[in-house]
């Protein structure tokens, strides 16, 4: 399970959610993605209608011994979905007092028997309990960095969570890597940038970086992946080499 998070929004969290599991699936591996963001981007990009849909990762997160696979959609070959909806954004106030609230996803998953290799939490731009619960329920974090300066700043905070975590709740938790996005080839700041994280995370940075590419924010509008928009474009390119990056690993 890998939890994808960056508490700044406009990181692309929800893009590489959504591609690196394309990228994945077509390897042959079987992947989920989980929805965990009251905009449901990630569940409308799967052409799924976040205001109109009765099982969602809210449905897991409030009730009781709820299934996992009885919420699950099918979005592609290998490729499946647990959606989100715009009741996540009250599932952090009804959670508030629930004892067991960060454990909620980990506990669902641990008590479903589908076959998956893959499993992609798509996260809040936050570090509440939404986010807390993928961390928890997750082996590793996958931070996407946007090409700016102020885009890094944001990653110190949100490793000090995770340094949290691993310390209270999951100690298998570790950093799988961090992937530098919105790269834009003759910028010098997109340079610096990713030289300021390796110089920073070394070996952790993937050698690939996800370009600035008109596919990448085409994509959603046609409720598809990149990877199934423009197949041949530089974005979809570059989320296979991470598909295959991860997947050679295992």
């Amino acid at each position: 399970m890998i939890a994808i998070a960056n508490q700044k929004g406009g990181a692309g969290k929800t893009t590489t959610a959504l591609n690196l599991g394309a990228a994945l699936a077509e390897l042959g591996a079987q992947v989920l993605l989980v929805d965990l963001d009251a905009q449901a981007a990630l569940t409308a990009s799967c052409n799924l209608d976040p205001y109109n849909i009765s099982r969602t990762t809210y449905t897991i997160l409030t009730r009781d011994n709820a299934s996992v696979v009885s919420c699950v959609r099918n979005v592609a070959r290998n490729l499946h979905i647990l959606p989100g909806s715009v009741d996540l954004a009250a599932a952090e106030v009804m959670l508030a007092t629930v004892p067991d609230a960060p454990f909620r996803l980990r506990d669902a998953f641990a008590r479903s028997r589908a076959p998956l290799d893959y499993v992609l939490f798509d996260t809040p731009p936050s570090l509440g309990v939404l986010t807390v619960n993928a961390l928890a329920a997750s082996q590793e974090l996958l931070i996407p960095v946007q090409c700016q300066y102020l885009s890094m700043r944001g990653v110190r905070a949100l490793l000090e969570t995770v340094w949290l975590i691993h310390k209270s709740m999951n100690p298998s938790l570790d950093l799988l890597g961090v992937l530098a996005t919105m790269y834009r080839e003759h910028s010098d700041h997109s340079r610096q940038v990713v030289a300021e994280l390796r110089n920073v995370f070394e070996d952790k940075v993937f050698e690939m970086v996800v370009p600035d590419d008109d596919a990448v924010a085409e994509a959603p509008a046609a409720k598809k992946s990149v990877l199934a928009y423009q197949p041949n474009s530089i974005a979809a390119s570059a989320y296979r080499q991470l598909a295959e990056a991860i997947h050679h690993e295992r």
